[in-house]
């Protein structure tokens, strides 16, 4: 069993593993339960540090705060199990976390504020009202509408001939107001034609896939 969570330990933190040396604040680890739920889902490993050596889980409160983190500061709550795995000596708890169907889940901050969060590789990033609108689409169950009309053409026309736009950039290329631009982009991304991506100084929108426009 041990080579199970060597395996994991020698994958290093990516979009669906996290570690943490010791849970202090169960605010914080909302907000990888947020990322976790809203995206792939995932696993944190609570007793390695972010280099991966084993340092194994400090006191008994690890539960307790993971409990916190999923039910008090989640909304709506997050279902996760966990599982302590005894290696090199010392105890090292599992939590996972599976992909949500009931996106998007938000995390409580120090501020009383409901923020949610995606993962993406090993950060977690604020999620954008975009994105936010997109899940809330996905989990409803009224279809999408899209109206192939000029400011949808020349988007993709943009997008045809450049690898990805901002939101900005977009208002510019089309000179139409935010609320439509957001509107056009949502319901792009919610059919499937564009695909969001975060990053750490800007959010793009680019083309899933060739489109004839």
């Amino acid at each position: 069993m041990s080579k199970y969570i060597k395996r994991l330990i020698s994958q290093g933190e990516h979009q669906q593993l996290d570690f943490k040396f010791e849970i202090s604040d169960a605010k914080k680890i909302a907000r990888t339960f947020s990322a976790f739920a809203n995206t792939k889902g995932g696993k944190l490993l609570v007793g390695v540090k972010d280099n991966g050596v084993i340092a194994g889980i400090r006191t008994d409160e690890e539960d307790y705060m993971i409990e916190s983190a999923a039910h008090l500061y989640c909304r709506p709550a997050i279902k996760y199990t966990t599982k302590k795995w005894h290696i090199e000596g010392r105890w090292i708890l599992e939590v996972s976390i599976p992909e949500s169907e009931r996106k998007p889940h938000y995390a409580r901050n120090e501020e009383g504020k409901w923020l949610a969060y995606l993962r993406v590789d090993d950060q977690n990033f604020l999620a954008n009202r975009i994105l936010l609108r997109v899940w809330k689409k996905r989990t409803g169950k009224k279809p999408v509408f899209l109206r192939y009309r000029e400011a949808e053409k020349k988007l993709l026309e943009y997008l045809r001939c450049n690898e990805k736009i901002t939101l900005s950039e977009f208002l510019k290329t089309v000179k139409i107001n935010k609320f439509r631009a957001e509107n056009i982009l949502v319901n792009l991304i919610s059919i499937g034609v564009l695909r969001i991506e975060f990053t750490e100084k800007e959010v793009f929108y680019n083309l899933k896939e060739p489109v004839k426009v």
